[in-house]
């Protein structure tokens, strides 16, 4: 570690600082916990974009690239590093790591971390980004979150394992329990099951409201949180099903009052990289249902006691396990209690500051 008068000099680099996104909150997480008497923290944005910005601490510097796409950054990014000489880059967003990687080489002194976000062999399909995966040998680390994400960083992308280092998400519980119980969104009369995610192919949407018309009890509804490009293509799909229990929110800055006040969680999700909203599920004390899909579900679902994992294309099946599970007594108490006990970010954020130091 440097003199107290040198601090370590570290760059986090992510596109932009919205509430929703879970790699923004992540990062925004850790360079709010960081030991700012030993290091000097920057965090760099590619546009001046997201609320998270507001609430940054003050002892992070916050930088603008304005770079209005990703694949371009490395253009305004490279000279950044010329100039000012980090210690440590962070990158928190998979595409960003890839597109910086080829020039990692051009810097020795400088040690490169990479968080990847996904499934890369699932989520990057276009072959001209897919392309810049093959240097991903030049970082120095690549945090994970899962085991299917670091298995398929071995098998598919063909990264060192050596270079791994596999972090869980953390859960950020400052003012928690108070957005949860901001307001109830519901009316009391149905059974209430949530969706929370972009609305997209990826996130399941279309999948979920294929299940509902499957699901025996007519007084449930099912409520989507979000926003995307497949909205209207999904909205259209709920009507072509004749279903009228489908209720399209948009996107919320404070979701957690529709997963607290739900009668049951269900991810839908087609792959994650390791999913944020099934953990913040897990400390609303929520039961949840989810698609067996990679992403790490099989570590967070403790079968039959917080959730259960079934195949979502098994329309019946799925539909079957809702049934069962909104009539379920299930512990919240427990459900909470095993979730903060493993996902505390008191309990995570050391492991990144441990890397910080020792790397």
């Amino acid at each position: 570690m440097k003199e107290n008068n040198q601090k370590k000099k570290i760059v986090f680099v992510i596109p932009r600082l919205n509430v929703w996104g879970g790699a923004e909150k992540i990062t925004h997480a850790i360079v709010n916990s960081m030991d700012y008497n030993r290091f000097d923290v920057t965090l760099l944005l590619l546009q001046d974009i997201g609320d998270l910005r507001f609430s940054l601490n003050k002892e992070v510097h916050l930088k603008i690239l304005n770079v209005d796409r990703i694949r371009y950054y490395p253009i305004k990014f490279i000279p950044y590093l010329i100039k000012n000489k980090p210690d440590i880059v962070f990158t928190g967003w998979g595409e960003l790591s890839a597109f910086i990687s080829p020039f990692i080489p051009l810097f020795p002194n400088i040690k490169f971390i990479a968080r990847e976000t996904n499934i890369v062999s699932e989520h990057v399909v276009r072959k001209e980004i897919l392309f810049f995966y093959r240097f991903y040998n030049n970082f120095d680390r690549i945090i994970v979150q899962s085991n299917d994400m670091e298995k398929d960083l071995i098998e598919n992308i063909h990264v060192n394992p050596s270079l791994l280092y596999k972090v869980n998400n953390p859960i950020n519980l400052h003012n928690f329990d108070e957005k949860c119980r901001e307001f109830n969104p519901y009316d009391s009369d149905f059974k209430h099951i949530v969706v929370v995610g972009n609305i997209s192919y990826r996130k399941g949407i279309d999948q979920i409201i294929r299940v509902l018309p499957f699901i025996k009890r007519k007084d449930i509804v099912l409520n989507i949180i979000g926003d995307g490009n497949n909205l209207e293509e999904f909205q259209k799909l709920s009507i072509d099903l004749g279903l009228t229990n489908v209720i399209f929110h948009g996107k919320k800055s404070n979701a957690l009052p529709y997963i607290y006040h739900a009668d049951l969680f269900v991810l839908s999700s087609r792959y994650e990289g390791f999913p944020n909203v099934l953990l913040e599920a897990g400390a609303c004390g929520k039961y949840a249902i989810c698609n067996n899909c990679k992403g790490g579900i099989n570590e967070i679902i403790i079968e039959g006691i917080n959730g259960e994992i079934r195949p979502i294309e098994d329309y019946q099946l799925f539909a079957d396990s809702i049934d069962e599970a909104i009539d379920k007594s299930s512990d919240s108490a427990l459900i909470k209690e095993l979730t903060l006990s493993r996902y505390r970010s008191d309990l995570i954020i050391p492991k990144f500051n441990q890397l910080f130091d020792t790397i």
